[in-house]
């Protein structure tokens, strides 16, 4: 997990929803939206449709916060990370876990940029 000053509360999350600024992965959508904080705020959705249990959000969520804390100090965006139409994630399923990581993996690339 990151620090709470790098999370999006969810009027922020969305705020950045409004006016965002989207990426595409074959997975996800990272919508950025500058900030003047001096440092990245992240967030994740991930709905009922997407995962069907509060262990498999809470799985994903955890593993998100993990793979982006490297990158908090190094840009000023909110980035909101959420999954495309139709994309299911569950926690036990190995297929789902490494299409989740290379998704992550380039959407933080572009973000780094």
């Amino acid at each position: 997990m990151i620090p709470k000053q790098y999370r999006l509360s969810e009027n922020e999350v969305k705020k950045v929803l409004r006016f965002r600024k989207p990426f595409f992965a074959y997975g996800f959508i990272a919508n950025i939206l500058p900030n003047k904080v001096g440092h990245n705020r992240f967030g994740v959705i991930f709905s009922g449709k997407h995962t069907k249990t509060s262990i498999a959000r809470n799985f994903y969520r955890r593993r998100l916060y993990d793979t982006v804390a490297d990158i908090c100090t190094t840009g000023s965006n909110d980035i909101v990370f959420v999954p495309k139409k139709g994309k299911t994630f569950h926690h036990q399923n190995i297929e789902d876990i490494a299409g989740f990581d290379k998704d992550v993996g380039f959407l933080k690339k572009l973000v780094k940029k």
